[in-house]
């Protein structure tokens, strides 16, 4: 079952920290503290919403949160549920489904340094620095919104050469063109190919899965094996590009190659035989 989110495209609403880690692949209340990706923004419930122990509609409910209340997301589940806390500090899941919350903006404060901005009687500093800050802050809510989109997605389907115009099934070139379509408008290439090539073309890649950032894009050659020495003496650069996936952070990859593997699904990959096949990476946002 898949949920998706309402947000309102202003300044405030752009306005997102990121915490270290990547998304939960569990909905345990022990695992999701280390391993939920915290989007700190304020979400108004526009309609009386469960607040639940876990992250699907059995476990057990703590309270429901009113209409007009607000709470703040902390995570975004494997699932797609969001992981919130209420004003007294209590934390829980909920829905993320449309008609229950909507993002009206984000929760930090910057009264501090809007003050001391303006101590000295000159802003030609701070306003240096806010540009930068600004900049970095669009980019990291570019990137939640991509990852959450592409979350809603989780267990289509996988089909090779699948229907751009649909979203029944998925390959992995869909799958990404698909997520960065429904969260920014944005239309790569259709193959994962031209999508590393458009990758490229706007600047800096990685090679080591170490030096990526959360939201890059990992492009991958075809197996030869589940050993690292099945790749000893190959040439990465001279070869093809064969699966594409989005970077979660913590060595996680959002992606879908095969319905054995659950369609759409999320992968480790450190130390396995996909760190083996990666080619590089890097940011699809301009």
């Amino acid at each position: 079952m898949s949920y998706s989110i309402k947000y309102k495209v202003t300044t405030a609403a752009l306005a997102v920290s990121l915490f270290v880690g990547g998304l939960s692949i569990t909905a345990t209340p022990s695992a999701y503290a280390a391993e939920v990706s915290a989007v700190n923004q304020q979400a108004e419930v526009t309609w009386g919403v469960n607040m639940r122990t876990s992250s699907n509609s059995s476990s057990s409910v703590i309270r429901m949160l009113s209409k007009g209340e607000t709470v703040t997301v902390i995570g975004i589940a494997s699932n797609g549920w969001l992981q919130v806390q209420d004003k007294n500090g209590k934390k829980g899941y909920i829905s993320n489904g449309s008609k229950y919350t909507e993002v009206v903006g984000s929760s930090s404060n910057n009264s501090g340094s809007n003050s001391g901005s303006s101590s000295n009687g000159s802003n030609s500093g701070s306003n240096t620095g806010s540009s930068s800050s600004d900049s970095n802050t669009a980019t990291s809510s570019s990137v939640e919104k991509v990852i959450a989109a592409g979350m809603k997605y989780l267990g289509t389907p996988y089909e090779y050469g699948s229907n751009r115009n649909t979203t029944t099934t998925f390959d992995c070139s869909d799958f990404v063109r698909q997520a960065f379509k429904d969260a920014l408008g944005i239309t790569l290439p259709a193959d994962s190919r031209q999508q590393g090539t458009y990758v490229k073309n706007l600047g800096k890649t990685v090679t080591k899965v170490s030096d990526l950032k959360r939201g890059d894009l990992m492009f991958f050659m075809s197996s030869k094996g589940s050993s690292a020495s099945s790749y000893a003496g190959i040439n990465k650069s001279t070869q093809r590009i064969t699966h594409v996936g989005i970077y979660l952070g913590d060595g996680k990859v959002l992606h879908t190659y095969s319905n054995a593997g659950g369609g759409v699904t999320t992968s480790k990959v450190t130390g396995n035989s996909w760190e083996y096949r990666f080619l590089y990476g890097g940011s699809a946002l301009k």
